[in-house]
């Protein structure tokens, strides 16, 4: 038989014990990627079922051109999304006293720019004391809007015959909401595309979620109202810290104008260390942020945010210019500190940072700086609700952002 013959009539051999061995395992490596790529999905969609979403925003006028703002409120609260105390033991960690203090207000409150064309992102801190208008309610500090609207709205289901408490939270809350994001609208400006809402159990959640927050201090502190104790220099924080840390004000130079820069170092160590932790490549820390942010987040409806924080890592390593609105000098209203502002000067200034192609008219505008009688119009000893000046006044320009380290996280007093 020739060569060729007995070429074309050898059977083939079965295929060896190791390459049969190696094809299992390349088909059990693809099935495990479409389960894991499955159960990323699920977890996705797990996110997006389970954070708490809010009707705030329908109907609001959007930017342009890609950009857009998203308004970041912590809320100085402490109960829960449904109203309800938070457990004692949890309190006591937070070194945040009793459930009745602090109400419903917006103590922090940021503006994030985020640019359609992919350049740097500039975040606005808007001091809590600001004293500014509150469509329908007059003259107050900013971070009252919350509060108001919440209780008035309370007031008038209750008045209608609304007896459920779940029911007259979930509605003051929705009107709470609306307003803090109206009030920082007209004040700034600009629209507002999308905002997060988080409690004070918030900050000690996430910063456990991701395993510590990087900060860095130029000098030691330590604080008995706040619970703060910290060496100078760079560390990371647990929950407890992290809250003591954005909550304190006795004992820096600048009290409330420091604390915003305490809350912006807070929000870029977080964004750093969200995206250097393999957070979205670790199941279980990714299962652990989603249970943090269902617990304590609540945001637009409609709003990606999965894909939003995704994207942080363009926000992170220094990519996030902050500013501190400038307060012209300190007051009194009804017996409280305020800030004294001039709210046309803000407006010039955020359209110069951001734009004027992201800006939007700002729709019922506050009254002028000029205005007689307001505590920003020069030479007034006194103002309407019974302002007055009181000494001495801060810087009357924006506050530069804060040196780094070499991590680039900001080092802040």
């Amino acid at each position: 038989m020739s060569a060729h013959r007995r070429k074309t009539t050898t059977r083939r051999r079965p295929p060896s014990r190791r390459r049969r061995l190696v094809r299992t395992l390349l088909v059990t490596t693809c099935a495990l990627a479409v389960m894991a790529g499955g159960g990323a999905w699920y977890l996705y969609r797990d996110l997006a079922a389970g954070i708490g979403s809010s009707k705030a925003l329908e109907g609001a006028e959007k930017s342009k051109f890609g950009d857009t703002n998203i308004l970041l409120i912590g809320l100085d609260s402490r109960r829960d999304q449904n109203g309800e105390e938070l457990p004692q033991e949890v309190l006591d960690q937070l070194h945040a006293g009793s459930s009745d203090i602090g109400g419903y207000n917006a103590n922090t409150l940021i503006l994030l720019h985020v640019p359609g064309d992919g350049s740097r992102a500039k975040a606005f801190s808007v001091p809590r004391d600001d004293f500014v208008d509150i469509p329908g309610h007059g003259k107050d500090k900013i971070k009252k809007a919350y509060g108001l609207a919440k209780a008035r709205k309370e007031e008038q289901l209750a008045a209608a015959g609304v007896k459920d408490s779940r029911e007259l939270e979930r509605e003051g809350r929705e009107a709470g909401r609306a307003a803090q994001i109206a009030t920082v609208r007209a004040f700034l400006g600009v629209p507002v595309d999308h905002f997060a809402e988080l409690n004070l159990a918030g900050f000690y959640h996430l910063a456990d979620a991701l395993g510590g927050v990087p900060v860095c201090l130029n000098k030691a502190v330590k604080d008995r109202y706040s619970g703060a104790d910290f060496p100078a220099g760079p560390q990371t924080l647990d929950g407890r810290q992290s809250l003591a840390f954005v909550r304190q004000r006795h004992g820096l130079d600048g009290g409330d104008l420091d604390r915003t820069k305490r809350q912006q170092a807070f929000l870029a160590g977080a964004t750093k260390k969200l995206n250097s932790a393999g957070t979205f490549t670790d199941p279980v820390k990714l299962v652990k942020l989603i249970n943090t942010a269902k617990q304590d987040v609540v945001t637009d409806r409609g709003w990606d945010l999965l894909a939003f924080v995704k994207q942080a890592k363009n926000l992170s390593g220094g990519r996030v210019q902050f500013t501190t609105l400038p307060v012209e000098r300190f007051g009194r209203n009804l017996g409280e500190d305020i800030n004294v502002v001039d709210d046309m000067k803000i407006k010039r200034l955020i359209a110069e940072q951001i734009g004027p192609k992201a800006s939007a008219s700002p729709g019922a505008p506050s009254a002028p700086a000029s205005e007689p009688g307001a505590p920003g119009s020069a030479g007034s000893a006194g103002s309407a609700a019974g302002a007055r000046e009181a000494s001495p006044p801060p810087a009357s320009s924006p506050s530069p952002a804060t040196p780094k380290d070499g991590g680039g996280i900001p080092c802040v007093g």
